[in-house]
């Protein structure tokens, strides 16, 4: 159901009449400067985004800005934050709808998503637990064991979503090309426009051939 809707969304949305007619999604991809506007905008927010929190994380562990108040470095900080976060969703958004076909059948963008889900849990699980009590531990120039744990996971996570979304880029997984088996089954290689190529299968071939 998901990969249909996303064929929709890539070929026909907003498509017009004529053999020539191309869907939203289509222009999007096909247009160069807007294209290359949407994605160095992304890019941007991206480092705006993981270079303010990287701050913030770093201070919650205890490992740098020991004689800041917490609380005075997030009001300071946490503003650009969010700032850079939201462009970074919209233009990530906008990225896909050019090519939700090609995201859906990453092996690399669905790693992404998992730790992209697992940063913001942690966001709300601070919020819940660690933040209340911030004005205890606000001077302390090591926050308590479970902010720090916490923080760490919260670095670890932005630093895996930056790092696999940078594999994106890179074809070694392409659906269509001789993988692993369980990277076609995770990447639903199946029911692409360009199949599933077993690498073991593959290798067996050649060696009967020879």
């Amino acid at each position: 159901m998901i990969r249909e809707f996303l064929v929709w969304l890539q070929d026909q949305w907003g498509k017009g009449a004529g053999d020539t007619a191309q869907s939203w999604s289509q222009q999007l991809l096909g247009s160069l400067n807007l294209w290359g506007l949407v994605e160095g905008t992304h890019l941007l927010s991206l480092m705006l985004f993981a270079g303010t929190i990287l701050f913030v994380d770093l201070r919650l562990i205890g490992a740098t800005f020991q004689r800041t108040p917490v609380s005075v470095l997030s009001r300071r900080i946490l503003p650009m934050t969010v700032f850079g976060f939201g462009f970074m969703v919209i233009t990530g958004a906008a990225l896909f709808f050019a090519k939700p076909l090609f995201y859906y059948h990453n092996i690399w963008f669905r790693a992404k998503l998992i730790f992209l889900a697992l940063a913001l849990v942690n966001i709300v699980i601070f919020h819940l637990r660690a933040h209340r009590n911030q004005q205890v531990w606000d001077l302390l120039p090591k926050p308590p064991t479970e902010t720090r744990i916490l923080a760490a996971i919260s670095l670890a996570s932005w630093l895996l979503v930056i790092i696999l979304g940078r594999f994106m880029a890179y074809s070694w997984f392409d659906c269509g090309k001789p993988i692993p088996h369980w990277v076609n089954l995770v990447q639903e290689c199946k029911t692409s426009e360009h199949g599933a190529v077993d690498a073991s299968a593959m290798a067996a071939i050649g060696g009967t051939g020879s």
